[in-house]
């Protein structure tokens, strides 16, 4: 047992090591305010989103881009409630807004739905966001100066959670804040496998080369990260995280344990499918480093394993995770989330280990609906 806590250990080690490297290689984009020139479609799926709908109205009145260089799909996936009349509401002069059904072809709500806007779109540049965000002002004006400033032909941009009044939001808000550091990571070592459809741009010309979702409609989830798997194995040089403030969009967390547990299991469920070797080597070496801690922790408990060791163990994890979440943190200026950090790093191995076990065997609710192993 040793012996296999030591690989995981050095393999946990150069894995988050080279995230924190990784992270610092991406260097900070600043907007200089030149002149607007890129035309953007933007996408938004719903289904019964009439709670977080008039924030992200709210927002999108409140875009610094020419009105004429941007349009907002929305997608109504069957809505049951009364969202598609918010939408309607919201006065038309502030954006070119379009309500279109979705069109159902495959397993994938979500990806029927982008496709169908996709079709429609007037504009070379997608870029999908959720209904229960809130855009920043300068967000398109932050994907255009990086695109005339690069050879961009598809952007990952970073996401957060504004909500840290709950513990159950701030374990959240420490969850994506590692998950944002692995992603810019995984950018700075030119080893990217994740993204996040809620702020996630690419040219509809590459989504059609590609055939879209070919190939892993089957799976309910995954939109962002097995179409990024796609274009990075196509275009590697031209895929590019937007490591900008200016482009932060911000999120809900989940509002109860169970719709936590019932959203990692949705995420759990796409990862089998990956295609992307570097992904699933993360995933594995987390998930034995996660292990590792409630196993050796039961046996030092049961006087079968050294508690030095484990102590080793535990304070080489503490470190590696606090160096990457907080280089992330203080990125996304949420550094006050440190507070909660040792509580919540003390939780996740059990929490991770619980997701896992329950995806293996159990299906999950998304939208108020059911969706099978």
């Amino acid at each position: 047992m040793l012996v296999i806590g030591f690989i995981i250990t050095l393999l946990y080690v150069l894995l988050i090591g080279s995230f924190v490297l990784g992270f610092d290689r991406i260097k900070v984009f600043k907007l200089e305010k030149s002149i607007s020139k890129t035309t953007f479609s933007v996408i938004v799926p719903f289904r019964n989103e009439a709670e977080n709908l008039p924030d992200l109205l709210e927002s999108i009145s409140q875009l610094k881009y020419p009105k004429h260089l941007y349009e907002i799909i929305f997608v109504d996936d069957y809505s049951e409630d009364y969202s598609v009349e918010i939408i309607n509401q919201h006065p038309k002069t502030q954006a070119d807004i379009t309500i279109i059904n979705n069109e159902r072809k495959t397993k994938s709500p979500k990806k029927d739905a982008i496709t169908s806007a996709i079709n429609l779109a007037k504009h070379e540049w997608i870029i999908t966001t959720d209904a229960d965000c809130r855009l920043p002002e300068f967000w398109l004006k932050s994907f255009d100066e990086f695109i005339q400033q690069t050879n961009a032909k598809c952007i990952v941009a970073p996401l957060t959670y504004h909500d840290d009044t709950h513990f159950l939001n701030r374990f959240q808000l420490l969850d994506i804040l590692s998950l944002q550091g692995a992603t810019v990571g995984g950018f700075g070592i030119k080893r990217p496998f994740l993204c996040n459809g809620a702020n996630f741009g690419y040219e509809k010309s590459i989504f059609k080369k590609l055939n879209g979702y070919e190939g892993n409609s089957h799976i309910a989830s995954g939109d962002d990260i097995f179409l990024l798997e796609k274009i990075v194995k196509s275009c590697p040089k031209e895929s590019y995280y937007l490591k900008c403030e200016d482009a932060i969009i911000t999120t809900k967390p989940q509002q109860s344990w169970q719709e936590l547990v019932s959203q990692r299991i949705r995420w759990a469920a796409k990862t089998s499918a990956y295609n992307n070797g570097f992904g699933k080597l993360t995933g594995i070496i987390v998930l034995f480093m996660n292990s590792l801690v409630v196993i050796t922790l039961f046996l030092t408990l049961l006087n079968m394993f050294p508690a030095k060791i484990l102590l080793y163990i535990l304070v080489i994890k503490l470190y590696l995770d606090f160096l990457l979440i907080y280089k992330t943190a203080s990125f996304f200026n949420q550094k006050s989330i440190l507070r909660s950090y040792l509580i919540g790093f003390i939780l996740y191995p059990f929490f991770s280990l619980h997701v896992t076990f329950l995806s293996v065997f159990n299906g999950y609710t998304w939208k108020g609906r059911t969706f099978k192993k």
